[in-house]
Formats: C-alpha cells, sequence, structure tokens
C-alpha cells in the first residue's frame, strides 16, 4: 500500500508539472485530492491493516497529501497572478485620458422655448440685445422715463412695480423695454434687436400669471419703416413657430404706453377653436 500511495505521489507529481492554468490545477485536485480521488480510495482501505501498519501508512499518506496541497498552492497562487496580471493589462485604464463627457438632466423647457424663438429671429435678421443692455435690476429712468412713461402712469405705482431697497428709484424690472433706450443711445439705426429676459411684476398670483414670468421684446428702427413691417414680422413669427397651418388675427386694442396698438390671438392648440378652459372658450 505504501508502494501504491508513492506510485499516486509520483504521478500526481508529474501532472502537476503540466498544468497550465488555473482550470488545470482545479481538475488537478479533483483528481488526486477530492472526496473520491485517487488518494483517498487508498486510505479508505486503511481499516484492513493491523494498528502498526496503519500508522505507518497512516502518517505516510497524510505526508503525501499535504505535499500535493503545498505544491498545488503554489502552481494555483503562481497561474492567478498570472491571470490576474493579464486581465488588468487588457482593462487597464489610462487614467490621464479625459473622460467620456455623459449629459446630465435636460435643458429647462422654458430655456428650450425662448432658444427656440431667438432662433426663429435670428433668421429674420434679429441680434439679441447684449445682457449689460438688460438687467434684471433695473432704474427708473431706463424703466419708465426713457420710454415716455408719464409721472403719472399706474405702471409706476407700488402695486404693479417691485421697488427695492438698494437705493431711491432702483426696481425690479416689469418689462424688458430697458434694453430699447440702452441699446438706441449705444447703437446708430438701423436697429433690429430682440430682449428676452425674466420680467417681475407685483400681481396676484393664480392659475393663468405669476408675478415673475418670461417676456421677449423687439424692437426695430430705420428709414420707411411702418406698421405694415411689424405686422409682416410677427406673421413670419407666428407661421414659423406655430405652423402655417395655425390661424392668428390681429385685434386692433389699447395700451396707454403704445399707438398704435394690436393684440395677436392664436388659434387654441387644445380645443382648435372651438373653446375650452384653457382659452376660457373663446377658441383664441
Amino acid at each position: 500500500m505504501k508502494e501504491q500511495l508513492q506510485k499516486i505521489y509520483d504521478l500526481a507529481m508529474n501532472d502537476l508539472k503540466e498544468v497550465q492554468s488555473i482550470a488545470d490545477i482545479e481538475n488537478f485536485k479533483l483528481k488526486y485530492l477530492s472526496r473520491k480521488g485517487e488518494l483517498n480510495s487508498i486510505k479508505r482501505n486503511l481499516k484492513d491493516l493491523s494498528d502498526e501498519d496503519k500508522r505507518i501508512v497512516g502518517a505516510f499518506a497524510n505526508e503525501i497529501a499535504n505535499n500535493l496541497e503545498t505544491s498545488a498552492k503554489e502552481k494555483y497562487d503562481y497561474f492567478y497572478k498570472q491571470e490576474l496580471n493579464q486581465k488588468l493589462k487588457k482593462e487597464c485604464i489610462d487614467v490621464t485620458l479625459p473622460g467620456n463627457y455623459v449629459e446630465m438632466g435636460h435643458i429647462h423647457p422654458i430655456t428650450e422655448t425662448i432658444n427656440e424663438i431667438t432662433n426663429i429671429f435670428h433668421s429674420l435678421g434679429f441680434s439679441v440685445a447684449p445682457d449689460e443692455n438688460s438687467p434684471e435690476v433695473e432704474t427708473e429712468y431706463y424703466h419708465f422715463d426713457g420710454l415716455n412713461f408719464p409721472k403719472d402712469h399706474p405702471a409706476r405705482d407700488m402695486q404693479d412695480t417691485f421697488y427695492t431697497n438698494i437705493a431711491p428709484h432702483v426696481l425690479l424690472r416689469g418689462q424688458t423695454s430697458g434694453a430699447q433706450v440702452r441699446v438706441m443711445e449705444n447703437m446708430k439705426p438701423p436697429i433690429r434687436i430682440i430682449a428676452p429676459g425674466r420680467v417681475y411684476r407685483n400681481e396676484n398670483i393664480n392659475s393663468r400669471k405669476n408675478n415673475f414670468f418670461h417676456q421677449i421684446e423687439g424692437l426695430y428702427v430705420d428709414k420707411n419703416v411702418c406698421f405694415s413691417d411689424l405686422k409682416g414680422v410677427l406673421n413670419e413669427f407666428l407661421r414659423l413657430y406655430f405652423g402655417s397651418s395655425r390661424p392668428t388675427r390681429f385685434r386692433s386694442s389699447f395700451f396707454p404706453f403704445t399707438e398704435p396698438s394690436v393684440e395677436i390671438d392664436v388659434q387654441c392648440i387644445m380645443c382648435q377653436g372651438k373653446g375650452c378652459n384653457t382659452c376660457s372658450g373663446t377658441g383664441w
């Protein structure tokens, strides 16, 4: 039995020299060191030996098993490091390379709308007023006086305008018209600009209005410009923005700060002109 153990040991060591991977090591353990392996098949016959032979052969069998396990572990560690290094080399990341940009979030619907409207007016020959010509914190001169608002105009009242405590006559703009005055102070005609921006008005908040909203204002100064040019520009904008199939209409109206004055209606996109809650039953 001792000779059988030695023979198994020699065969096992020869097989161990031939292993080439971790998978081969696992097969080696299964063949020689598992419960059904060749070494344990010999150990099961120890019960047929005398007590003295059991002690001698048992010790020899344990020595062989320990040697094979130690040798197998050394081989396993070698191939594990080898395969790990190959994997690391293959999956290596160059940390000096710039990372891939991952877009976060989405453009806000209001910003998206302003961009779309701005692009349409760009195509019509308008440019955007520089930010320095259109501040949100404005003086009373650029907000009212420079636009010929009378001193007793109701828009100047505290009920409509947010005045600040920064300095006298400093307020939050209720319109982007201050850009008109600044642009005309710094540019010579012809002038064709739009002034988009946030505006603030001291009004009650409900489902249809807020005390903070967005406005886009246009200014066109040139020779031989008349009301028909205004109507033509607005009609073309409405066609490009809402589509040529969307009905529109101009209505004469009264505004104390413009003359002549009109309002423009677009057919309700919800009810197609039939009347609903969105358009207060008017269809427009």
